[in-house]
Order: C-alpha cells, then sequence, then structure tokens
C-alpha cells in the first residue's frame, strides 16, 4: 500500500505543478495510479499528460472562451479562389451570393423550432459540390455582425477546403484526431472576421477509426458552444460511413444535389441513410444561372445604375 500511496502523493504533485490541463479532464482513480506502478521508479502516467498539447495550450473546458480563441488561433494569410468563395470580393450580389442569403435565412428559420448549431454538410457522391455549399454558408453567416463561424473540414480522405480558401492544409482535424495537437493549434484565421477554419489535415489511414474514436466529439462539445454556427464538409454518404457518425454528433445534416448529377434513387438511398437524424433540406447545386429568380432579378435591377442610367426600377 506504501507504493500506491506514494504514486498518488507523486501524481497530485505533479498535477500541482503544471501549469496546464488535458482535452479531457479527468481525475485519476486507484486503478490507473496502480497500473502505472512499475519496478522501484514508481512512474505515474497522470491522466492530465495523456494528450499531448500543441504550442503551449492545453485550455480546460471551463478555460475556453471566445476570448482565448481570438487571442491564440493564429492568423494565415489566406488566397480564396474566387471561382469557388463568393464573399471575399466586394461585389455584394455577385451571381449565386443572394441563394445563401435565401438558405442562411430558412436556417435561422429553422432555429426558431429546434436546437441547431452544428450542421453537417454532405452529399451522396463526389463532385456535387458540397465543400462548395460549406464554405460559402460559412461565409454568409459572418458577413452579418458579431457572428462567429467555424468552418470544419472533415473529409479526411479528400480534403478541398484548404485549396478554395488558399490556406495550408495542416495541422489539421487528422492531426488532432490523433491526439498529436489541441484544438488552438490546428485552428487558423483569415481576412473575413470571425471566421475561424479547421483544414483536414493530413491523409490519415485509417480515416473512419479516427472519426469514431471520440476525439471528434470532445472537439465539437469544447468548441461548439463558442460559435453560433459550426459547419462541417463530410465525405459523401454513400461512398463511407463517417457521414453517418458525424451526424450523431451534429444538430442537423444538409444534403447538396449536384444538378443531373445521379439517379433519383440514390438521393432517396443517401435520405434513408439518415432517417433517425435531422435532416434539414436539400440544397440543388450546379442549377443553370437562369433557373435563379434572384439571379434574374439583381441582374435587372443593377443594370442600369452600373451603366450610368440611373436608378434601376424596383
Amino acid at each position: 500500500m506504501s507504493r500506491i500511496h506514494d504514486a498518488l502523493k507523486k501524481a497530485e504533485q505533479d498535477r500541482a505543478r503544471r501549469s496546464v490541463t488535458s482535452l479531457d479532464p479527468k481525475t485519476a482513480d486507484l486503478s490507473e495510479i496502480a497500473d502505472s506502478v512499475q519496478g522501484d521508479d514508481l512512474s505515474v502516467s497522470a491522466p492530465d499528460a495523456e494528450l499531448p498539447m500543441g504550442a503551449g495550450h492545453g485550455y480546460g473546458a471551463e478555460q475556453l472562451t471566445v476570448e482565448v480563441i481570438k487571442a491564440h488561433v493564429r492568423r494565415v494569410k489566406w488566397n480564396p479562389n474566387p471561382h469557388m468563395t463568393l464573399f471575399f470580393s466586394k461585389d455584394v450580389y455577385a451571381p449565386g451570393t443572394e441563394d445563401f442569403r435565401t438558405l442562411r435565412s430558412r436556417l435561422y428559420g429553422l432555429r426558431d423550432f429546434q436546437p441547431l448549431r452544428t450542421i453537417l454538410v454532405t452529399s451522396a457522391s463526389p463532385r456535387e459540390g458540397k465543400s462548395f455549399i460549406s464554405s460559402n454558408l460559412a461565409q454568409i453567416f459572418v458577413q452579418q455582425p458579431d457572428r462567429r463561424v467555424l468552418l470544419i473540414d472533415g473529409d479526411l480522405r479528400w480534403s478541398r477546403l484548404h485549396l478554395s480558401l488558399g490556406t495550408p492544409s495542416t495541422p489539421g482535424l487528422s492531426e488532432y484526431l490523433e491526439g498529436n495537437i489541441d484544438e488552438l493549434s490546428v485552428m487558423q484565421r483569415g481576412p473575413l472576421e470571425n471566421l475561424f477554419f479547421i483544414p483536414g489535415g493530413k491523409h490519415p489511414s485509417a480515416p473512419a477509426e479516427l472519426i469514431a474514436n471520440g476525439r471528434f466529439k470532445i472537439l465539437l462539445e469544447r468548441l461548439a458552444p463558442l460559435f453560433d454556427w459550426v459547419i462541417i464538409d463530410s465525405p459523401p454518404a454513400m461512398a463511407v460511413s463517417d457521414p453517418r457518425v458525424m451526424a450523431d454528433l451534429c444538430d442537423g445534416v444538409l444534403l447538396i444535389v449536384g444538378a443531373a448529377m445521379g439517379p433519383y434513387d440514390i438521393l432517396q438511398k443517401t435520405r434513408q441513410q439518415f432517417t433517425d437524424k435531422r435532416v434539414l433540406g436539400v440544397v440543388l447545386n450546379r442549377a443553370e444561372p437562369r433557373m435563379s429568380y434572384s439571379y434574374k432579378y439583381y441582374g435587372y435591377y443593377q443594370g442600369p445604375a452600373l451603366n450610368g442610367k440611373g436608378k434601376g426600377k424596383g
């Protein structure tokens, strides 16, 4: 018993000397301490040292605040792709922008009737535009004053969001899920105030196991309360199991369908995978501009003014 007593005392002293806490604080029980006693050195693996911290951070859940995030999340120079990002330019009525405003309004309307903060964006198949929708949905949310948004690239197999934003892909979500770094070290900020981004990171050998190891849940539990919206771009739902695992941790699922991209039965099967989840709706992507009423309206409204011939008619 003296060994156990000494080990407990040593663990308590170690915790007192540390200035950081773990990502998942726990209280050591007797079995954990006893298992760590090896030979005469009485070495103890303290629970609050299980996950290595990155960049000297290590805030506990009760210490992680908006102020901490703003102070410690690194600013990175972004070079957004103008063909993939609609809200980094000064053209506030560019084609497609009003459609995202409509989508934003409808999501706020749903929030009046149900808890809605974390949204998983997925599609049935690749190349239907889910990453485009995820990125621009996050951008339109932060156009409103004092709205903080976290955009997460959850497609660990083929992460693409960093390409549209023109920013580094590492460190990112995969490094966090592997336990090599903390959440503040994988987040970054760009030119849009209040838009925070976690890229996909390096491509892991077993992405499904990483998504299901419990760390993704911890990430959302710690960060989601600090943001108005959390947008997660996931892999295609018909291809892998990751979206279904992540959907269990989100408030709602947004399905993206590329116009003329696939048969209707594929969409039905995709919808059935989320039967017990909150499917918020379906977004039709890659529709012809002439099909958009907002595109017609703003083209008519702005035309005369842009030509210097006076105000457009309402």
